[in-house]
């Protein structure tokens, strides 16, 4: 690997970061492809060594996958660079989208693409529901965390991160119950060396999210937009165990209901826009807090809250590869720390079965019942709102992508040109 030079590196980093569409499953293949067929940059087994590795992690582990394997090559400096390139791109481009939403929001064209994006995006969230099923739930455990899952944070309302930590925890102790599958595996010799600079890399990074985040607080105050971006994205940097859709549902109902940074269609939106572009799918944060940003400052605090969110959200991911990928092996091989993941994925499932419950009933329905008593909390649909139209094309968006097999452009496309032919007819 010594005899790559760094200049053909940040090419392919240019490269990965601008075709970097599909969602984590997407852009993992095409690292794969690119990195491991094409260019043979590292082999298939280090390859899965640090994939494994960034799925135990929080944060988006396409990210991650690709800070790994550039530390890999260049160390610290290769690292930074495959990281932010694979997030620029699509957040200059969410950026753009942002203020097009909001500047143009009410003309009718771009009213009908973003109503024709929300069937889109249901779909999306469907399909993503449905394969990592078929993945993950294998045995009992696996099915009763993930009906565990999503009754805790449907009907209990339970914080999300109380769920990944009790899913983990139900891993790891079922695995030291039964010391068979506790054994550990033997140990490869695809150890990465301590490159030079590493440790100080992770410490840095961890200093200027504390700064950022503290220094914030400080200045202004916790009641601030600022410092209420700065505080809950820092913290769920922490805990987006399972990728994008596992939290999204949680960042929905805190931003909506909780902070009032934005509405419910609104983040459906949002969610539409990051699907469209490259990059990690948890971008969809800067847009929330590009709409935050905006309502309280105008157009300037909003750009300036996009890039505080996107700051506070992606540097803990810099932080976990270079703490922790010098130690990858040990990791990858103690069977009591996979068991935890098995758990908490299994857990995933039940999440992503909440969130796409919770779009379908802001989408799909313009009224809500909330029924609360006994310690349960349930938001149901009132029956007699349904939007049929949006019904249809969810229909359709299913259609496209669980019968005919068509591709995310396909879909996107479809359902932004039937959206805004329905805006134009009714319009």
């Amino acid at each position: 690997m010594s005899d790559i030079s760094f200049r053909e590196a940040l090419a392919v980093w240019w490269r990965i970061g601008l075709l970097s569409f599909g969602g984590p499953a997407g852009q993992i293949a095409l690292m794969h492809r690119i990195l491991v067929e094409e260019k043979r940059w590292v082999d298939e087994d280090r390859f899965l060594h640090a994939l494994n590795y960034c799925m135990m992690l929080p944060g988006p582990e396409a990210q991650q996958l690709a800070t790994y394997i550039g530390w890999l090559l260049h160390g610290v400096k290769g690292g930074l660079v495959a990281g932010i390139l694979f997030i620029v791109p699509g957040a200059v481009l969410i950026l753009l989208l942002s203020l097009l939403y909001v500047l143009l929001g009410d003309v009718s064209l771009v009213q009908g693409l973003f109503f024709g994006l929300k069937a889109a995006v249901l779909a999306i969230v469907l399909q993503a529901l449905f394969r990592i099923s078929q993945k993950t739930l294998k045995n009992r455990l696996a099915w009763a965390l993930a009906i565990g899952g999503f009754v805790a944070l449907f009907a209990f309302n339970l914080p999300f991160p109380l769920v990944v930590l009790g899913a983990g925890l139900v891993g790891y102790l079922s695995a030291r119950l039964s010391p068979a599958s506790a054994a550990p595996e033997p140990a490869q010799s695809l150890s990465p060396e301590l490159r030079p600079g590493t440790k100080t890399a992770a410490v840095g990074c961890a200093a200027l999210w504390a700064l950022t985040v503290f220094g914030l607080l400080w200045l202004l105050g916790g009641d601030q937009v600022f410092s209420q971006l700065a505080l809950f994205f820092s913290k769920l940097a922490v805990v987006t165990f399972g990728g994008a859709y596992a939290v999204l549902g949680y960042v929905a109902q805190q931003g909506v209901e909780h902070y009032g940074w934005l509405q419910p269609g609104e983040m459906v939106d949002g969610l539409g826009l990051a699907e469209t572009t490259p990059g990690p799918l948890i971008l969809v944060t800067q847009f929330v807090g590009f709409l935050a940003g905006f309502r309280e400052y105008g157009l300037g605090g909003a750009v300036l809250a996009a890039i505080l969110t996107t700051w506070v959200t992606f540097l803990p991911c810099f932080v976990w590869i270079f703490a922790g990928a010098p130690y990858v092996e040990k990791l990858r091989h103690h069977q009591a720390l996979a068991k935890a993941l098995a758990g908490i994925t299994a857990a995933v499932v039940g999440v992503i079965a909440n969130l796409a419950l919770w779009f379908s009933l802001n989408v799909l329905f313009a009224e809500r019942l909330v029924l609360e008593g006994y310690g349960l909390r349930l938001l149901l649909p009132e029956l007699a709102s349904i939007n049929l139209v949006m019904l249809a094309l969810t229909l359709v968006a299913c259609l496209l992508l669980f019968g005919f097999k068509r591709g995310l452009f396909t879909l996107l496309g479809s359902c932004a040109l039937l959206g805004m032919g329905w805006q134009l007819l009714v319009g």
